[in-house]
């Protein structure tokens, strides 16, 4: 479709701007010595708002001969389409001053109207130009918007993709954790190791569901959380306690699935595993404005060694808020002599 013609607003521009022009073109013949300001602007508008109704075929002649293919060819063709405009709108405009005349509304208009002929047909050939010019503009502009469209498209679906990979990474990562911990109780406690088993089956399948959604509540991802806790309960008994800290407007904001997840695991792994005494996990969400902020507590023992990792889940979880939301979100690691704390700032979405 007609570029000017897609949008109510921008034809209306568009006429507004021959309007003006039919204005200025009154002048001219009024400076021309035969006219007087009324005929002058009763004939020039009209016969403008016409001239700009034929000055949208150009844009087909642009189409037809397009920039890249050459600038000579470009304007030559131009040229000669606005020739062959200026012709039929010389004549239109003979037409148009012979209906006004035999109305007697401006007698000898006929005359003025031949007498200023060779201004009219120049300034057709320009106007056609200035029209052409501007649906160069236009199809310049169309076709940096659909470029920018294709590239924001490429862009969301690069994203899609990052962050699908990023969830695929989620349950490898945590069953490699949870195969080690069944390992550890297989020969010892084998009736919790039969436990952890049944609890992450429960785990996994509800974990799936979620999974597959862009976003949940809050207070779904504690829920999971929760249980998480319970499977991991099964291995450290009274070493592992935890606390989680939300009212209801945090709990209904959405956030990914399983961004906690990774989160809980490294603070078990390297928390509450290294302690002879084990110790408390704490969540804190909290909204503050438009903005939703998690935190994660683990005790620590600072003169442990510690268990190295793979490093995935936090990874995990920068990379995943940040294809998200980019700068608006972010993640911060604060350790301590004797914790380790881990702060999620993202917008509160709903």
């Amino acid at each position: 479709m007609h570029p000017i013609l897609a949008e109510r607003s921008r034809f209306g521009a568009y006429l507004a701007g021959w309007a003006l022009l039919g204005i200025l073109l009154a002048a001219l013949l009024v400076l021309a010595g035969s006219f007087g300001w009324v005929e002058a602007t009763v004939f020039a508008v009209p016969l403008a708002l016409l001239f700009g109704f034929m000055g949208l075929a150009s844009f087909w002649v642009c189409q037809a001969a397009p920039l890249p293919s050459g600038l000579v060819r470009a304007f030559g063709t131009q040229l000669l389409a606005g020739v062959v405009s200026g012709w039929l709108w010389l004549a239109a405009g003979r037409g148009f001053a012979l209906a006004l005349d035999r109305e007697h509304v401006f007698p000898g208009l006929v005359a003025k109207q031949a007498g200023a002929a060779p201004l009219l047909l120049g300034l057709g050939v320009a106007l056609y130009l200035l029209a052409a010019t501007l649906h160069y503009m236009i199809v310049a502009f169309e076709a940096s918007r659909e470029a920018e469209r294709r590239a924001l498209e490429f862009e969301i679906a690069s994203r899609e993709a990052e962050l699908r990979a990023l969830r695929a990474q989620i349950h490898p990562h945590f069953l490699f954790n949870s195969l080690n911990s069944i390992n550890a109780l297989i020969g010892a406690k084998p009736e919790e190791a039969r436990q952890l088993c049944v609890r992450l089956a429960d785990f996994l399948r509800r974990s799936l569901t979620v999974g597959s959604r862009e976003t949940i509540p809050l207070a779904e991802e504690l829920d999971l959380a929760e249980q998480l806790f319970s499977i991991e309960r099964v291995r450290f008994g009274d070493r592992l306690s935890h606390a989680v800290v939300a009212d209801d407007v945090a709990r209904a904001c959405a956030v990914p699935p399983l961004v906690l997840q990774p989160l809980v695991e490294n603070a078990v792994t390297h928390g509450i595993a290294q302690m002879l005494d084990g110790g408390e996990i704490r969540i804190e969400a909290e909204r503050r404005g438009q903005e939703l902020r998690i935190t994660i507590v683990n005790p620590r023992d600072g003169d442990s060694p510690g268990r190295k990792g793979t490093g995935i889940g936090l990874a995990n979880v920068k990379r995943r808020l940040f294809a998200l939301h980019g700068d608006a979100a972010e993640v911060r690691v604060v350790p301590g002599d004797t914790s380790f704390r881990v702060e999620l700032r993202l917008p509160a979405g709903r």
